[in-house]
């Protein structure tokens, strides 16, 4: 199992959301339950390695 953080809200009638480490790349949702449905699928696009170009959020440690 794999669990990835996602920011999410509500604009009006419709729910929006990124996935954290993706901010670049956003969904939407008619309600809450559809919007965390979408995050998943737009997760597996990202990194299926289909798609070129993807900008993706990391950390560098410096010391």
């Amino acid at each position: 199992m794999l669990a990835i953080k996602y920011v999410h809200w509500q604009d009006r009638r419709v729910f929006l959301g990124y996935l954290l480490d993706y901010p670049d790349y956003w969904t939407q949702g008619d309600s809450l339950d559809e919007l965390k449905d979408n995050p998943i699928d737009l997760y597996k696009d990202l990194t299926s390695g289909e798609l070129p170009g993807i900008r993706k959020v990391d950390e560098l440690v410096i010391s």
